[in-house]
């Protein structure tokens, strides 16, 4: 999928969309000067051999959120398959790119390969989360067997702004379980921030946040948070607010149904 922004008129519009296969985007009424889009699976979810890839445009000066509709479900592979969803994004000088998928689910016996790339024109602006969710341990289920690889690059005019890379293996609920790794979480939560005043939201947020979170500048304009939850509820309760205060705005409608 293909999604390219462009500015009239004193708002953000479409300019450019391709699209094929069960991956869609639908694009709701936009909100003041921004526009947002919502990415659907229509398969229902991703499992080994599933090929994924969403390539986006933000054009200078236009405000774009993309979210998805519902959490996105990472179901059992086939052996020596594995899922794969490709993301890359390109943001021009003075536009504003808001990433905000909801959760993505792991199941057991789930192989799972994705990638995020994001580049930012000196002074575009970027909100950025990765919620992930371990199983679904209301059912009974625990992770056992799984593979996920996730990598995050976000750069600024090409050059290396923020990385994060995650492997998880095997079984994953013993490895959760170890006191200094998650203490037996079943959520967690990645969050950037580059902005000009991203700073003023530091003290604030370390108010607020549990004792399973944290927030620090890497940058004086990049903040990073990292959540830990015990489940996506308790996830989500921290979060949403969170992510109200970094965005100035209401979420997505997708967010709150």
């Amino acid at each position: 999928m293909r999604v390219s922004t462009k500015r009239v008129g004193g708002r953000t519009v479409l300019d450019g969309l391709r699209q094929s296969g069960s991956f869609k985007c639908l694009f709701p009424k936009a909100r003041g000067g921004a526009m947002d889009a919502v990415l659907l699976n229509t398969a229902g979810g991703i499992t080994g051999g599933d090929q994924f890839s969403f390539s986006g445009h933000v054009a200078a000066n236009t405000a774009l959120t993309l979210t998805t509709q519902t959490c996105e479900r990472a179901y059992r592979a086939q052996p020596n398959q594995t899922g794969q969803i490709r993301n890359r994004i390109r943001v021009e000088p003075g536009a504003r790119l808001n990433w905000l998928p909801q959760e993505t689910i792991l199941f057991n016996g789930s192989a799972l390969d994705r990638r995020l790339n994001i580049n930012l024109a000196l002074d575009a602006s970027l909100l950025m989360v990765e919620p992930l969710v371990f199983g679904r341990p209301a059912m009974g289920e625990t992770l056992t067997d799984i593979r996920f690889r996730d990598r995050i690059e976000i750069r600024r005019e090409g050059a290396p702004l923020f990385f994060d890379s995650v492997v998880l293996s095997g079984d994953l609920h013993a490895h959760l379980s170890k006191p200094f790794i998650a203490n037996g979480a079943g959520a967690t939560a990645l969050t950037v921030l580059v902005a000009k005043d991203a700073e003023r939201h530091l003290g604030p947020l370390r108010e607020v946040l549990p004792e399973t979170g944290g927030v620090s500048m890497i940058q004086p304009d990049v903040l990073v948070l990292r959540l830990l939850a015990v489940d996506d509820f308790t996830l989500r309760q921290t979060l949403l607010p969170v992510l109200q205060r970094l965005n100035g705005s209401d979420l997505p409608r997708c967010w709150m149904i």
